[in-house]
């Protein structure tokens, strides 16, 4: 049994310390303002949104220009060897892009503009600039790039039946063909090669050079027929070690352009030749040049031991 006196005090006393935790737990309780947040402003946030928005777009739109004057104005008069600035000198004009704000954005956005904008603003730029770039040099907006060779390059003989290739593929710049003892590489030599570009690889000019023991630096012109009217002695040629089939010299098909030029037509005698060839082509908006250096080296093969 509990007296009335003893059950209120207990009650009190149950009150009082539900009251002191309530209490502690409020206390523990701080406002954002105690928090360091500000209160949210319906109006400023719209207006910074605004002004952020504006900033982007006036970032896209200076990019989008520096672009077009890289590309039409200033690369255009530019020599291909000095080309770093085309890219160094757009992405240096980040430092103008908060005076431009300052020129065009009105006092209400630019209140609203800090360091943190013109970071932000610097990334934009650079990446735009670099992605509008690639699209502006490249086809079909542009083309600043030379054809570069497709597959494998060939050195072939040709008797007047059969063509024969050499084993060589010629990835490392050089074949090596041997010889008889005392004779020489008989025949038509032919070089035979495909080109590759990614907008007309049939516009572009070959010039072929010639070094050996017999002939300094002796320019050679391609045969533009040949393939055409060879091509299947050329899909039945053979290699040195009778194995049919030509090298892969074109294997994107039709989009290669075959070239065949003739070395010589009454053989290449044992030594190196050094055969240079030069590649021109009217790109846009510069002229595409590349250069390949082979090397045919011609050799004797060994005697045979003797078995004494």
């Amino acid at each position: 049994m509990v007296d009335l006196n003893t059950a209120m005090a207990a009650a009190a006393a149950e009150q009082k310390r539900r009251s002191s935790d309530g209490n502690q737990e409020r206390k523990k309780r701080r406002t954002g303002k105690d928090m360091g947040i500000e209160a949210f402003d319906p109006v400023t946030y719209v207006a910074k949104e605004r002004a952020d928005t504006a900033s982007m777009w006036l970032v896209l739109t200076f990019s989008l220009t520096v672009s077009l004057l890289m590309r039409y104005v200033l690369m255009p008069n530019t020599d291909p060897s000095k080309s770093d600035i085309l890219y160094l000198l757009p992405l240096a004009a980040i430092v103008l892009i908060p005076q431009v704000h300052r020129i065009v954005m009105p006092e209400r956005f630019m209140e609203h503009y800090t360091r943190g904008t013109w970071f932000k603003s610097g990334f934009l730029h650079m990446f735009t600039f670099l992605a509008l770039s690639f699209m502006l040099v490249n086809p079909p907006l542009g083309d600043i790039v030379a054809p570069q060779l497709s597959g494998e390059w060939t050195i072939a003989t040709d008797d007047g039946e059969e063509l024969v290739f050499a084993n060589d593929n010629g990835k490392d710049g050089e074949i090596t063909w041997t010889v008889a003892q005392d004779a020489s590489l008989t025949g038509e030599i032919w070089l035979l090669f495909g080109l590759a570009d990614n907008v007309n690889s049939d516009g572009a000019t070959v010039t072929v050079g010639l070094a050996n023991n017999d002939v300094n630096n002796a320019e050679l012109a391609s045969n533009s027929t040949f393939w055409e009217d060879h091509i299947d002695r050329i899909n039945d040629g053979r290699t040195l070690d009778n194995s049919s089939g030509t090298p892969n010299l074109i294997p994107h098909g039709e989009s290669d352009q075959p070239f065949a030029v003739l070395l010589s037509d009454s053989g290449l005698s044992v030594g190196v030749h050094t055969i240079s060839v030069f590649i021109t082509e009217n790109g846009d908006p510069w002229e595409n040049t590349r250069n390949y250096t082979w090397t045919l080296r011609i050799v004797e093969e060994l005697p045979e031991a003797d078995a004494s």
